[in-house]
């Protein structure tokens, strides 16, 4: 697990500088210090390990900012909590938000496609139940256009100090953004994506990708608690995933237990997306 993470982490610093394309596995092995056979035993090949650099920053990224968007109370700071954790994210992990940013319009990897495109998905939806939450049915034909315009605020400032390093206000960044979202939300009147074109584009989930992942991380989410109903809970759920015996209403119950505690945010997070269509069910 140390070899994989060192492996993982000097990768990060070699396709920051060149990119994908141009970083050889004889490159990162230098640059790690291992042999190829090392790198080999932890990883199949330089594409599986861009997809596990992806779902190790995105995770990691979208449940951060889905824990804090879900555990803040006060609606009129929902939104400047979101742009400013957004942000601090890209400064924090600048590197991979360069690469990120760059490789989605130079990759013809269908893997790599798919991936992002999966996690653009959580974005857009976490963006819409955000819009949903504050907006309520004050928006129910531009919401879409608004998820749309959010990304793109998110998308375009990010470049200013990844791409061009001007210095950031995170503050002033995400007061700005809140005003501008406001004044969308509330004074936008012509839709353009509606509810037909949603659906022309929705892509049918596939969980199949998610499962292992899934369990290695309740592995070792469990193995860090006492004994406690949050611990409890992630068994109940993990054994939901093996062998399906719950209804959806006790599924909703367990997600609820362990919903507010810090250290199984990645573990929630990533649950409720492999259970999600249940629990819309309950």
């Amino acid at each position: 697990m140390i070899k994989k993470q060192l492996i993982m982490e000097k990768a990060i610093e070699l396709f920051a500088k060149q990119g994908f394309k141009a970083t050889s596995v004889q490159q990162i092995t230098e640059h790690c210090g291992i042999s190829k056979g090392a790198f080999y035993l932890s990883f199949k090949s330089k594409d599986e390990l861009i997809l596990a650099l992806i779902d190790h920053f995105m995770i990691k990224f979208t449940s951060d900012i889905d824990y804090l968007v879900n555990n803040t109370k006060d609606d009129s700071k929902l939104l400047y909590t979101f742009y400013y954790a957004m942000y601090q994210s890209f400064q924090k992990h600048s590197d991979f938000a360069k690469i990120f940013i760059k490789e989605q319009t130079q990759s013809f990897n269908e893997e790599f496609i798919i991936k992002i495109r999966y996690y653009d998905q959580k974005l857009e939806e976490l963006i819409l139940s955000m819009i949903q939450r504050l907006y309520g049915e004050e928006i129910g034909q531009t919401k879409y256009d608004l998820t749309y315009i959010m990304k793109g605020f998110i998308k375009s400032y990010s470049e200013l100090f990844l791409f061009y390093n001007l210095p950031l206000d995170l503050d002033l960044l995400a007061r700005s953004l809140v005003e501008k979202t406001d004044l969308l939300a509330k004074h936008t009147t012509i839709p353009f994506i509606s509810n037909e074109l949603i659906e022309m584009f929705q892509q049918t989930k596939d969980n199949e990708g998610l499962e292992d992942q899934l369990l290695e991380v309740l592995d070792q989410t469990v193995e860090k608690l006492n004994e406690s109903i949050e611990k409890e809970s992630l068994v109940l759920l993990k054994q939901q995933i093996i062998e399906p015996t719950l209804s959806a209403a006790m599924i909703k119950g367990l997600l609820k237990n362990i919903e507010n505690d810090p250290s199984c945010k990645k573990a929630s997070y990533l649950l409720r997306s492999f259970f999600e269509s249940k629990i819309d069910q309950a």
